[in-house]
């Protein structure tokens, strides 16, 4: 190799790391750790599904806290209270599920992986967003972010290049065995990090996680066990008494990576542009998945989904053309694509800045009607997946 272009990647790579790390202390401090807000009494009642009556006679009764009331005279909650509101709340209701939505025995693990084959279609925007929902929404949930560039795990706080230099990722989990150490994978469990999100961990990702994709045919035919389509499903395995729901972002790419979560999931979520170019992309991909899905359909590596959907993102309503291909693609896939859109937004890109959701970020009186209309395409997108999961496990929310 060039020795001068060896030199300049180098440097490159050196420069944009150290940039990254600047950008990250200008959003938290140096010794700091992220954090969530906490959530007014309106919101929570939206979250629980009751009105603030029903909160104001639970209190009177002594069925939950007394939280004492802040500036103006408004209570606010963390996550952790809405979390107790609930188990407090379903003692001796006559519908307990209501306020506890998650597995019960017998429902199996919801494993939803969100896929697309180019990178700008707002996968990891959507799998935070309904991670963080799901959470606050009463479910336990895992993040998995199975993409090398790991974008998904800054979102918690994390900088992969930095935190996980030396490993601790989903590379570790799914590892193949060192032939000269004898080294094998770890336990999932053991690369679960707990986040500031009450009931949403998280495994990041990172670099080391393209090298599972170098590995792979060297594994292959030395016939390593499991085979590279079970390895995250056998990972999984590990914590799956843990977690209701596991939401995996998928590298933009059919690697061996995205193929192993694939055969791993419940259901898949792909996230389509209503663009002509992102669209023929999101064909190619279904093309080519289909013949992979064939391949591995045989060597028992899938059986069958409970749901393969189209999230429409990014999608701005202000372009008739957007609205003319949703429309067309509604027409097309019925009922396979969710009811809600994930509409364009500067509240969702400004939050996005800070490795923030639009639930996590902070409403202004000058930007509030902005970020009302994201939450609540937000709340929309991530309602209709619940429904989907409450579907798959035979009742509805």
């Amino acid at each position: 190799m060039n020795k001068a272009l060896h030199d300049t990647l180098t440097r490159n790579a050196d420069d944009l790391t150290f940039a990254l790390t600047e950008m990250s202390k200008s959003f938290f401090a140096p010794e700091d750790t992220k954090t969530l807000r906490d959530f007014s009494s309106t919101e929570v009642t939206e979250l629980l599904g009751v009105s603030e009556s029903y909160l104001r006679k639970a209190r009177h009764e002594g069925r939950i806290p007394d939280t004492p009331p802040g500036p103006g005279n408004r209570r606010r909650y963390t996550a952790a209270q809405i979390w107790d509101l609930r188990q407090r709340l379903a003692k001796g209701s006559k519908n307990p599920h209501h306020m506890l939505p998650g597995r019960k025995p017998g429902d199996k693990l919801q494993v939803w992986s969100t896929v697309n084959f180019k990178g700008g279609s707002a996968k990891t925007t959507t799998t935070i967003t309904l991670a963080q929902r799901l959470a606050l929404r009463g479910y336990r949930v895992l993040c998995i972010d199975a993409d090398p560039q790991a974008s998904l795990t800054t979102f918690f706080g994390y900088q992969p290049e930095i935190d996980f230099f030396e490993g601790g990722t989903l590379y570790d989990a799914i590892r193949y065995r060192n032939a000269e150490t004898g080294e094998g994978p770890r336990r999932l469990s053991e690369v679960v990090r707990k986040s500031y999100f009450h009931n949403l961990d998280i495994v990041p990702g990172g670099i080391m996680l393209s090298e599972f994709e170098h590995e792979t045919p060297t594994a292959l035919s030395r016939v390593e066990q499991p085979v590279f389509f079970q390895r995250i499903a056998s990972a999984i395995d590990d914590v799956e008494a843990d977690y209701d729901i596991v939401l995996i972002d998928c590298p933009p790419q059919l690697g061996y990576v995205t193929l192993s979560a694939v055969c791993a999931s419940t259901s898949l979520l792909m996230t389509v542009i209503p663009d002509r170019i992102d669209i023929a992309s999101a064909a190619q991909f279904l093309r080519m998945a289909a013949g992979l899905v064939e391949v591995l359909s045989d060597s028992g590596g899938i059986t069958d989904y409970d749901n393969f959907l189209f999230l429409l993102t990014r999608f701005d309503t202000a372009i008739s053309a957007q609205q003319d291909l949703a429309e067309y693609l509604r027409e097309l896939f019925k009922e396979q694509v969710l009811e809600t859109p994930f509409l364009k937004s500067s509240a969702i890109s400004d939050a996005g800045l800070g490795q923030r959701t639009v639930f996590e970020a902070e409403i202004t009186p000058g930007t509030r009607r902005t970020y009302e209309r994201a939450i609540q395409s937000a709340i929309g997108v991530c309602n209709d997946v619940e429904r989907r999961i409450q579907a798959a496990w035979g009742r509805t929310p």
